[in-house]
């Protein structure tokens, strides 16, 4: 039964909550340490000369001070079927969140939860709008408190379940109904080892490093590393190449390494109302995703992967969903042949037919025309101030051609009852599966040569968090078009 008592955070807490602030804060705390530490002292006044230092340690006490706080002023409890929750020292606030609103619990065991046997909970609600705009958070409490708060949840939505069918009295009712949850998708160590390989980390960590480098220019020898890199050069071409390659070999294995880790274990299991997603090997992370509030479905298929029959399949949520937003992975690869059974296991509905509507061939220049309004200005002077080197930017037309016919040959669609299917490409090819019911709006557009061709662009809007995820056939054959666009327009009365 629901109790009234309060109930409070682990104290390993504290020190999460400071991990976290010092976390978002590392450049500017770095900055900060290193502003004056290869200084040579020379005022003669101490505090002076280690100001950086004595402002850092400040800094570092203030964060354990609001960790402590955090922990010892936080506490949760139940009472009218509703979450409340109490925190703040000088300036106190309350949240109640009524259990039947909850849409999903997710979980996630950093390197600190796991030793102690712990959990952070996130409560989403049909409010939230992301993992990192959750309606709650507590940042660590034990499995058996995190399994109770579940039960409370899942026993207060049967309730009003029950209240508003009228079929079932409260005292055929158990308490804690036992969810039993059937296993779809398991991601195997060759298809973790693929994907990892494949993944776009990479650019992740060279982006990040071209950030750091940014963020402490003034620190760093530039002199001392160019006469350093000119020596290095003149072992030769060769040489410098290997290293290259090294250098890059090295940062590629540090992706796959980030991949492996972050996607171990990755497994989707299916219960009455939600999808349950799991993975991660040092950080295991817990997610759930009501079956209401999944707004479409993607089958995306990059150029690489789809040489070896690999997909990926992801959904696109009301709210919630991982640190990456509202786009969720469902199946992370998966051979494109193995797709649909899991697919149809979840979304019994769902129609994974491919589209067969193709483009008609009067459209396929639109592909690559407009691109001339950039291309041409580009090439000229590229040509002129680069010449003769600048010539070479010639080559970029054909390549723009090439790319409008694949994504013209690329494109489908097919309408099918209530619901639309549609195939397009910018680089990886996405099949998208929408229904009436989920889409925002739909709009449809024509330029001056579209209405000469006899072609529009069709646009439909589904939520994706507080985003919107706008999948598009360009310059579609007209007739199709208007007929996509009575189909979405509500029925007359």
């Amino acid at each position: 039964m629901m109790s009234n008592n309060r109930y409070k955070l682990h104290w390993v807490t504290a020190i999460i909550e400071v991990l976290n602030t010092v976390k978002g804060m590392i450049i500017p705390l770095l900055v900060l340490l290193f502003a004056k530490g290869f200084r040579e002292p020379g005022t003669g006044k101490w505090y002076m000369d280690y100001s950086s230092f004595i402002i850092f340690g400040i800094v570092i006490v203030i964060f354990a001070i609001s960790g402590l706080v955090k922990w010892k002023r936080f506490e949760y409890w139940f009472e009218d079927n509703e979450l409340r929750i109490e925190y703040g020292l000088f300036v106190k606030k309350k949240r109640y969140i009524p259990l039947d609103r909850i849409q999903s619990l997710d979980y996630t065991e950093g390197i600190l939860h796991r030793p102690l046997k712990l959990v952070k909970v996130k409560v989403e609600t049909a409010g939230s709008s992301s993992a990192k705009n959750s309606e709650a958070e507590l940042t660590a409490i034990t499995k058996e408190a995190a399994n109770w708060i579940e039960a409370e949840v899942a026993t207060a939505k049967r309730r009003r379940k029950e209240k508003n069918d009228g079929e079932i009295s409260f005292s055929e009712v158990d308490e804690h109904p036992q969810q039993v949850n059937t296993s779809v998708f398991n991601m195997s160590p060759r298809n973790l080892l693929v994907l990892a390989t494949t993944s776009g980390g990479i650019g992740i960590i060279l982006s990040g490093t071209a950030l750091f480098l940014s963020q402490f220019a003034d620190m760093i020898p530039f002199d001392l590393m160019y006469e350093e890199v000119s020596g290095f050069i003149k072992f030769g071409i060769i040489f410098v190449i290997v290293a290259i390659c090294i250098g890059l070999l090295f940062v590629w294995l540090l992706s796959v390494i980030m991949t492996f880790i972050s996607y171990y274990g990755f497994n989707v299991t299916l219960d009455e109302q939600d999808i349950v997603i799991t993975r991660g090997l040092l950080e295991k992370k817990k997610m759930t995703v009501p079956l209401n509030r999944v707004q479409s479905v993607r089958i995306i298929e990059n150029p690489f992967r789809q040489l070896f029959g690999y997909a990926s399949v992801s959904i696109d949520s009301a709210g919630g969903g991982d640190d990456e937003g509202a786009k969720i992975n469902l199946f992370p690869l998966v051979k494109k042949k193995a797709i649909y059974e899991p697919l149809k296991e979840i979304f019994p509905d769902l129609m994974t037919a491919d589209p067969l509507q193709k483009l008609p061939r009067r459209s396929r220049a639109t592909y690559y025309r407009v691109d001339f309004l950039w291309m041409i200005p580009t090439i000229v002077a590229f040509s002129y101030y680069f010449y003769p080197y600048g010539l070479i930017s010639l080559l970029v037309v054909p390549l723009i051609m090439l790319l409008g016919i694949w994504q013209h040959r690329s494109a489908a669609y097919s309408l099918v009852g209530n619901q639309l299917t549609m195939r397009f490409r910018g680089i990886s090819l996405q099949t998208t599966f929408l229904t009436k019911k989920r889409i925002q709006s739909m709009c449809t557009k024509q330029n001056y040569f579209n209405r000469r061709m006899g072609v529009a662009t069709v646009t439909a809007n589904v939520k994706s968090g507080m985003t919107v995820f706008a999948p598009k056939i360009r310059h579609m054959d007209l007739e199709d078009a208007e007929r996509i666009f009575t189909w979405y327009e509500p029925l007359k009365k």
